[in-house]
């Protein structure tokens, strides 16, 4: 069971740089890219569909690392007050060692507080789903020193059951102060599900934290058709903590239609971890985005190749947009 342990922690190590971030979800570096994941009270934000997908490919140098995939919809009714929303998150760790996959179902209620205040309350119901590739997993007994020979049989008893589901929920909230202030808060995994393959070592997925700020700052006051022509600046922040883990997001948006460029630090607490510069491009129908995360901790951006992410939204048009909603500003990467 020691040689186990050593094969999960190396794998752990490479795919999350270092042991305390075992069990940790992934991080987007373009968040506001990926609403639905961020927090389930910007599902709707838009109104009208929305369709958006993303893509992440963290340490490209090392081998075997880790992608994320994620895809959501979302659209609002105005029959029940709120939007309605559906996400597929699928992830990759060490070369196909380890896979999961994720289906959500989201409803956030929209409540207007007052004039100026604006509130948006969502609930996110999860069937997750973990898969351990076994006889992929290379175990110290298999290992000779000397000649380096791998044998392919290993003393290692495999776990109870190779893949696990559960169920999972999360809820989050939203307020929109003006259209200009914005503030936000969700916590995920609120039952803590057990992952665990083996049926007597249980491993529950930690309760994440999410805070999230900022401000919408026009610099013209001249606007066309769509609401993101012209010049606007918005600085943010975006703190996260699960378990042991804790993550500070820094930075700002500059947007000067049709382009958005982005600038963030990002502090994991026990070190400094990434510069991230966002370059995007915005349409009245879309939004492309490209971001790259420069490593500034031990593991060296030489050693990790940083790590790379990419977004698209598509909005669609309202099938029939006869009403009219205060927004609640954000940004769209």
């Amino acid at each position: 069971m020691n040689s186990l342990k050593t094969a999960y922690s190396i794998l752990a190590v490479i795919l999350l740089c270092g042991s305390k971030a075992y069990a940790q979800d992934a991080a987007y570096s373009q968040f506001y890219a990926n609403p639905l994941y961020l927090n389930p009270a910007l599902t709707g934000l838009k109104v009208c569909p929305r369709f958006t997908l993303n893509y992440r490919n963290q340490w490209p140098s090392i081998s075997k690392g880790y992608v994320n995939y994620s895809a959501t919809y979302d659209q609002y009714f105005d029959k029940i007050s709120g939007a309605v929303g559906v996400m597929v998150n699928a992830a990759d760790g060490g070369g196909g060692l380890l896979k999961s996959v994720s289906a959500s179902f989201i409803y956030a209620y929209r409540l207007v507080l007052s004039k100026d205040l604006v509130a948006n309350v969502g609930f996110q119901g999860s069937y997750l789903q973990n898969k351990l590739n076994w006889n992929d997993l290379v175990f110290e007994d298999q290992l000779h020193i000397n000649n380096g020979i791998i044998d392919p049989v290993t003393i290692e008893i495999p776990p109870d059951q190779l893949t696990k589901g559960f169920s999972d929920f999360s809820a989050g909230l939203l307020l929109g102060y003006k259209e200009r202030y914005y503030f936000g808060a969700a916590a995920h995994h609120l039952t803590q599900p057990n992952m665990a393959f083996y049926n007597n070592l249980p491993s529950r997925l930690g309760i994440k934290f999410t805070v999230h700020a900022g401000a919408y700052i026009d610099l013209e006051t001249a606007r066309g058709e769509n609401e993101d022509e012209g010049m606007s600046f918005s600085p943010n922040i975006m703190y996260l903590q699960q378990g042991n883990f804790h993550q500070l997001n820094l930075g700002m948006y500059l947007n000067t239609f049709p382009f958005i460029t982005g600038l963030w630090f990002r502090h994991n607490f026990e070190n400094p971890d990434a510069i991230i510069a966002l370059i995007g491009f915005q349409h009245e129908k879309f939004k492309a985005g490209y971001s790259y995360d420069f490593t500034l901790s031990r593991l060296t951006n030489n050693n990790s190749g940083g790590a790379h992410e990419i977004s698209f939204a598509w909005q669609l048009p309202c099938p029939k947009k006869v009403f009219k909603i205060k927004a609640i500003k954000c940004p769209q990467f």
